[in-house]
């Protein structure tokens, strides 16, 4: 299923048509899909959830991986976190968003957003949002959680950003050793570096990365990344 913009891009030109032509938003949506060759939103979504790159993802993602999920802002890379989660909800696994960048509010919406078919899959997720956040509080938080655990952390970046936290490079040490230890997958969002030139290459990779601190990238045993509605997972060698 090709899309003449990725999903976000759609959206964000409903909530336009909506304001300039004083319609309601769901009309607008629906107005949106029919230029796309669709009857209604709705089918668009339905359409989107069977064809979703987070499933491929997920499906690659095994028990102890550290899954690094980057892209520039505004190309996806949050939307696709959550919907990794919904997925794997979807086959009964537990889904964690720990999350250093939106409340729990702004994390449901961006959740509804995502699927309207979900019928309440999002109230399966749970949602951490406090500012302790770190590699001890996830896994204090995670301790008791089952194999297959999935968990998406916002973002990689920040984890260290308070000087009383360990060291970005240490975090990632225990986490990989406790993901490998109770079979939990890890994603970690991650920003791309402002240098990355989408005219020299379609897709950022590792080397994009943006480190405001030194951490060996080799932690990561798989990475995805995403731009203009590309999505591309490689295994990190």
């Amino acid at each position: 299923m090709r899309l003449s913009a990725p999903i976000y891009q759609l959206k964000r030109r409903a909530k336009l048509l909506a304001r300039d032509k004083k319609i309601a938003l769901h009309e607008a949506l629906d107005r949106i899909a029919r230029e796309e060759g669709f009857a209604g939103w709705s089918l668009l979504s339905s359409q989107l959830a069977m064809n979703s790159p987070s499933k491929a993802v997920l499906s690659r993602l095994a028990h102890g991986d550290l899954l690094l999920l980057g892209a520039r802002p505004g190309h996806g890379k949050t939307l696709l976190g959550l919907q990794l989660l919904l997925d794997a909800v979807r086959e009964g696994r537990k889904a964690v968003f720990f999350t250093l960048e939106y409340t729990e509010q702004e994390t449901r919406q961006r959740i509804q957003s995502l699927d309207g078919n979900a019928h309440g899959l999002g109230d399966n997720l749970e949602i951490a949002t406090s500012d302790g956040i770190c590699a001890d509080y996830i896994i204090d938080h995670l301790s008791g959680s089952p194999r297959g655990t999935v968990v998406v952390i916002d973002y990689l970046q920040i984890l260290d950003q308070q000087r009383s936290k360990p060291a970005l490079s240490d975090q990632l040490l225990a986490l990989r050793s406790f993901a490998r230890h109770h079979g939990f997958v890890l994603g970690f969002i991650s920003q791309i570096d402002r240098s990355f030139d989408p005219a020299s290459k379609p897709l950022p990779d590792i080397q994009d990365v943006r480190l405001p601190n030194p951490v060996d990238l080799g932690f990561f045993t798989k990475a995805c990344f995403l731009h203009n509605g590309e999505v591309r997972l490689q295994d990190v060698a």
